[in-house]
């Protein structure tokens, strides 16, 4: 197995992506690049004597020539949503605030990770992810994926679970689109144990209306939530990218909600996929009512929209 993993940007994100791919154990070789060397340096040195609990790897912070055999490249660099002015939940543009600015410093970082590792499946954990995985496409790296909407479906997993008290493993639930404020939440297709979960946890139309708008807010601003208590969104997103790290390290041919460029819709969104080595292997678009999918078409517009503006 191939385990050399880059990262970009030593930042909170960057950070706590390398402590869960340490965790994880699916690396046997770590680079961690900012744009100080000396603060990856500091990461690093941090992290790597009490990486000696666990499984075997190499710590090193570098330059992007250091990048040169990773498998997968995660690019955690740019503007976050407090310091880019993207935490006000009444505002529609939600993540995309940031684009301009992180397509910026994109068109920077991606050439020279392309010099130095144009085998490498590049993750974008930066928000807005999915537009800038097309921004990485088109400045000529074509093996790219979007953190997306992974995250927000183990969020919506986790919110319905709570309110099953059940365990969020065994809750069956996406979101699609947008990893942001126009993204959807395929309630017609949620299911616990074959059970759709509207019937087992409501009663009456107005009853599920009111939990869906309670449960849809606690996923689309849980980033919010987090930005408001300790100043950055993380942990999760760490945890996250980590475990997309692995699933492509390992072939493992899973099937999540991740984000690649998908031709039908023009731009890079969020779908169920088969994930492995070569990246997206195949696009499973799930059953959805029309509700759904007027709302996944708006998701995409909305998308294409703000690519173009760049």
């Amino acid at each position: 197995m191939h385990a050399k993993v880059g990262i970009v940007g030593a930042g909170a994100v960057g950070s706590a992506c390398l402590i869960s791919l340490i965790a994880l154990g699916c690396a046997r070789d770590i680079c961690l690049v900012d744009r100080t060397p000396r603060r990856a340096l500091g990461v690093v040195t941090d992290a790597q004597y009490a990486a000696v609990l666990s499984p075997p790897v190499a710590l090193h912070a570098g330059d992007y020539s250091d990048l040169a055999g990773a498998a997968l490249v995660m690019i955690t660099a740019g503007v976050n949503e407090k310091s880019g002015g993207a935490t006000d939940r009444n505002d529609p543009a939600g993540r995309l605030k940031l684009l301009k600015t992180n397509a910026e410093i994109f068109s920077d970082i991606v050439p020279r990770v392309r010099s130095a590792a144009s085998d490498a499946i590049v993750v974008v954990v930066t928000d807005p992810p999915d537009p800038l995985a097309d921004v990485v496409r088109n400045l000529g790296h074509k093996d790219v994926l979007s953190m997306g909407t992974f995250l927000d479906s183990l969020r919506f997993r986790f919110q319905l679970a709570r309110r099953l008290n059940v365990s969020p493993a065994y809750v069956d639930a996406l979101v699609v689109g947008e990893h942001g404020t126009s993204e959807v939440f395929l309630w017609s297709s949620a299911r616990v144990g074959g059970r759709p979960v509207l019937d087992l946890l409501a009663e009456d139309d107005q009853a599920r209306e009111k939990l869906r708008a309670e449960v849809e807010r606690d996923v689309r601003y849980a980033n919010i939530t987090v930005i408001e208590g300790i100043g950055a969104s993380q942990y999760g997103i760490g945890m996250a990218s980590a475990r997309v790290a692995e699933i492509v390290l390992r072939d493992e041919r899973a099937v999540i909600p991740i984000g690649s460029y998908n031709a039908a819709y023009g731009v890079t969104l969020s779908v169920p996929s088969v994930v492995g080595r070569e990246g997206v292997r195949q696009v499973l678009e799930p059953e959805m009512n029309e509700e759904e999918r007027q709302g996944l078409e708006r998701s995409a517009k909305t998308l294409r929209q703000a690519v173009a503006g760049i």
